[in-house]
């Protein structure tokens, strides 16, 4: 078979692809870039069991553009050296676990659950803007502010900053995993640099003056706490921004995709709410936010037969482990009553996802609010304009009409 993931078929549906890969060769070398695909849920689940084999280096790999699948170039400016730091999604073992410590504190369920009323102010607040018209974007309007303001709150940032932020989020986002030849390469170095800039006097400020946001946790960590580098706590910063905003911008996105490509089940979640954090979950699977990660091989390793060497880089398909008919009976159907257990949309073992909690809760009272505020929502148009990512997956717009209630 020849599978392309950068085609424009694969990037605006991966799932077909997805399926033959799992049906007829799940183990797939991409050989013009050295690089091996894995596609069943079981293999990917064996893979990040086990970092010993598969490292977290890989990551650090994409995101400096040795895969050489990234149609971006250019000069890295100063992020170069922040992508060559430690980092939560790159690294593995003693240092992993170090980093993990330290940030966790930011992400204790009960620091979770105190957010949930400013949450809800923050989606009510939005879908007030909107409300009169009876039509938005549902990213502009819902899907961005929600996780972009939240992260700033908890990051202690201030919130006239957002555009910017989101800005910068997302050059750091096609600059590092866009696939599209970048014709913005230039603004999108200056908007790094701009990040870096209002990043690096953010932390310098609470060097002298630290508070209770997550900065000054990560601050107080250079100090001993932990112990963080300075290009640690500026890393960490990038992650946090980034992975803080994108991944539940396009959790929420996709999942009116599919609620609107099944009004079926659009009506049943109208109808009972309490369906919410089950939709949540099903939307995660169906439609993963994060499409695949990447992983190196520490040593030389065998699976269905096909020999890895030691050093290749992998590609974890978590997209297609979600529709893998093997693990999951009738996985291509989109289905919100399920009893869902076992997908990894938000990966597994010790580099599941951080922000897990805080993301399903943004999503959860994103469209609670949403399903409350406005009713009979439907698309005004049937094509879909997807983020420039190859590891992530969501719409860069959605409109929508509804009836304000």
């Amino acid at each position: 078979m020849d599978y392309n993931p950068l085609s424009p078929e694969s990037r605006a549906n991966p799932y077909p692809g997805y399926t033959q890969l799992r049906s007829e060769a799940p183990v797939y070398e991409l050989e013009a870039f050295g690089v091996f695909a894995l596609s069943r849920h079981e293999d990917i689940l064996h893979a990040l069991k086990h970092p010993e084999i598969y490292s977290s280096s890989g990551m650090r790999a994409m995101m400096t553009g040795q895969t050489g699948m990234m149609g971006s170039s250019g000069d890295p400016g100063r992020m170069g050296s922040v992508t060559e730091a430690n980092s939560l999604i790159s690294s593995d073992s003693e240092i992993h676990e170090r980093l993990r410590a330290v940030v966790n504190r930011g992400f204790t369920p009960r620091r979770i659950a105190e957010l949930e009323p400013r949450i809800r102010k923050i989606a009510e607040e939005a879908i007030d803007s909107v409300a009169v018209k009876g039509e938005m974007d549902l990213v502009t309007d819902l899907a961005i502010p929600v996780p972009v303001t939240v992260i700033a709150d908890i990051l202690g940032v201030p919130r006239e900053r957002l555009r910017d932020f989101k800005r910068w989020s997302d050059a750091i986002i096609a600059s590092s995993t866009g696939v599209a030849q970048d014709d913005n390469a230039e603004a999108h170095l200056a908007a790094r640099e701009e990040f870096l800039d209002f990043f690096e006097e953010a932390i310098s400020a609470r060097r002298e003056k630290p508070g209770e946001d997550l900065i000054s946790t990560l601050v107080r960590a250079e100090k001993g706490e932990g112990t963080l580098s300075a290009g640690e706590v500026l890393s960490f910063t990038v992650l946090l921004l980034v992975a803080g905003n994108e991944t539940t911008t396009n959790l929420i996105g996709n999942t009116l995709l599919a609620l609107t490509d099944h009004p079926d089940q659009l009506e049943k979640v109208c109808a009972e709410p309490a369906l919410i954090p089950n939709l949540v979950e099903e939307a995660l699977r169906y439609d993963s936010p994060v499409q695949g990660i990447f992983r190196q091989t520490a040593c030389e390793t065998e699976i269905r037969g096909v020999k890895i060497p030691e050093g290749k880089l992998v590609m974890l398909l978590l997209g297609s482990a979600n529709r893998d008919e093997s693990w999951l009976p009738g996985a291509g159907e989109f289905d919100i009553t399920r009893d869902l257990k076992g997908h990894i949309g938000f990966g597994f073992g010790t580099h599941f996802c951080l922000g897990a909690s805080l993301a399903r809760l943004e999503a959860k009272i994103a469209l609670e609010t949403l399903f409350s505020r406005c009713a009979n929502l439907r698309r005004t148009t049937d094509t879909t304009e997807w983020i420039d990512s190859l590891i992530l997956r969501g719409p860069k717009s959605l409109p929508l009409r509804f009836d304000a209630q």
